[in-house]
């Protein structure tokens, strides 16, 4: 088991997960979120290679549409 903090929450996770397989999991679009990963913006290319370890960090900052 490993446990990731998103958003200031530890979520644990009974299998490795990529960055890309979480976003889409959470029901958000990868095209409109920025990612932090442990302290550093991570370009969208690396979400689906880049697998969670125990005690990563993610920040998610989803773009909202509006006028």
């Amino acid at each position: 088991m490993i446990t990731v903090v998103v958003n200031g929450k530890q979520i644990p996770f009974d299998q490795p997960i990529s960055i890309h397989a979480f976003i889409v999991g959470r029901g958000l679009d990868p095209a409109a979120v920025v990612v932090e990963y442990n302290r550093e913006i991570m370009a969208a290319e690396a979400f689906a290679k880049t697998m969670l370890k125990d005690n990563d960090r993610l920040e998610l900052l989803n773009f909202v549409g509006g006028g």
